[in-house]
């Protein structure tokens, strides 16, 4: 379960405008150092502003709006800095080749970004220093605190208390009937019997409420307690305990709407940045791959084996449309085993076949369904029609994975579930990892898979074949 917080946003968006005060400094300072003057001139206004606005999209792309506020160490700080600088250098040097803008030298960008990155990060971490700093002369006096059940909402709330205000809340222990997990199992102080007589011998001042919202009952008789010791009960509800799934609560003015699911890409702006990043990315295989690579594969498929060196096939995509999926043929010319998925030693692979199964080369003409918007660079890998029809029967969050435009490459892909999938379970770990994509994605998600992906083409994947 997660909660938006409004003051960890607010200090967010602080943070956020002394970003970009820092980075215009460095953009006058790099300047001074190229042109001799402070003066941003000719179309280093715009490049700013192209820059900045850049940044706060990447800012919001890799930074989790529910975990504001929660990184608990410097080293955390340091590395998410680090990320949104990382990201913002890929995607403002691809824009930069692909629409091919000569005017801005390399030595400028280097020098603009070695002053940012140096500026920013020091900024950050003096910024938390002096925070605690002051929660450490000027806090208020602990405020001693229980938390009843070791839920993920009761666990997202004591990590969330201690980092966020550590040295104004004490936390005294959690209290549960439960097997609690081994990350917070020394944290337990006993179970809900031993609760009231803890909590006057300790004089807490607030009670957690972290279990499911069917313990009426005990929720009653725990409120009772608090009036008659002067204690304040707070309910944190435990949405997942109730409904047995993952859920996001979001609040709108004074009311709050519960989704069951998380699906970022649900959101507008996010499907609109993920399309963005598909084109260009997509732009930049096929401008500057495409002509040399693709005519040596065509000719060692036609060198290898009589038949049509593409190969496509009607795919489910997004809502389970079908679409033609492109490929380069890798198996001798035979559809009527078109259907039957492929295994290790299948006769029907060609030589080259196999190369280019085992480089992932056979996808490349996917990147062409990118620009015809059937597919995206990172998603669930379309499977065929008749695994669709076998599956959605077999595993009931099959479909879910159908929600999203599918991929050339995926989470479940780079995690080794690739290829055969005749193994007990293989599929169910397939469609849990591409459900973990759709309700984790980020661009920076993206980028670590693409990442992977490249990898595993170097060195190569024991499934692929």
């Amino acid at each position: 379960m997660t909660i938006c917080n409004e003051q960890s946003r607010f200090n967010h968006n602080i943070l956020l405008v002394v970003d970009l005060l820092i980075i215009h400094v460095c953009f006058r300072f790099t300047a001074y150092i190229e042109h001799g003057g402070w003066q941003l001139r000719g179309y280093y206004p715009m490049f700013f502003a192209v820059f900045a606005l850049l940044w706060l999209i990447v800012d919001n792309q890799t930074t989790d709006p529910n975990l504001l506020e929660r990184v608990p160490t410097y080293a955390g700080k340091f590395w998410h800095r680090v990320k949104v600088l990382l990201v913002h250098v890929v995607v403002l040097t691809s824009g930069v080749v692909l629409l091919q803008i000569r005017v801005i030298p390399l030595s400028y960008l280097v020098l603009l970004y070695s002053l940012i990155g140096a500026a920013v990060i020091s900024a950050r971490l003096i910024i938390a220093y002096s925070h605690r700093l002051y929660l450490y002369h000027w806090a208020r006096p602990h405020s001693r605190f229980v938390i009843v059940g070791t839920s993920r909402s009761g666990c997202d709330l004591h990590n969330f208390i201690e980092s966020r205000d550590p040295l104004g809340n004490k936390f005294l222990g959690f209290f549960t009937d439960s097997q609690a997990t081994e990350e917070v199992r020394h944290l337990v102080q006993g179970n809900l019997r031993q609760l009231k007589e803890y909590c006057v011998r300790m004089r807490v001042d607030h009670i957690y409420f972290a279990l499911p919202m069917d313990r009426t009952q005990l929720i009653e008789e725990i409120a009772g307690f608090a009036d008659d010791h002067f204690i304040i009960l707070c309910i944190v509800p435990d949405f997942e305990g109730t409904l047995h799934k993952n859920v996001v609560l979001h609040q709108y003015d004074h009311g709050l709407i519960l989704t069951v699911r998380s699906q970022p890409l649900a959101s507008r702006s996010n499907q609109v940045v993920k399309r963005v990043f598909d084109l260009a990315f997509s732009s930049i295989v096929i401008l500057f791959i495409f002509p040399w690579l693709f005519p040596i594969l065509v000719l060692l498929i036609k060198l290898d084996s009589s038949g049509p060196a593409f190969f496509n096939q009607m795919r489910p995509g997004k809502r389970n449309e079908l679409f033609p999926c492109f490929k380069f043929r890798t198996m001798h010319a035979n559809l009527k085993e078109a259907e039957l998925q492929a295994c290790k030693g299948d006769a029907r692979i060609t030589r080259i076949g196999r190369y280019l199964r085992a480089s992932s080369l056979d996808e490349l003409p996917q990147f062409f369904n990118v620009w015809l918007g059937h597919m995206s660079v990172v998603g669930p890998r379309p499977n065929m029609v008749s695994q669709l029809r076998d599956y959605s029967q077999r595993i009931r969050t099959y479909s879910l994975r159908h929600a999203v435009t599918p991929g050339i490459t995926g989470h479940a892909q780079v995690s080794g579930y690739r290829g055969e999938t005749r193994e007990e379970g293989a599929m169910e770990k397939r469609v849990k990892l591409d459900l973990e994509y759709l309700e984790n994605w980020s661009l920076f998600f993206d980028l670590k898979i693409i990442g992977k992906t490249v990898w595993n083409m170097l060195t190569g994947e024991k499934n692929a074949y």
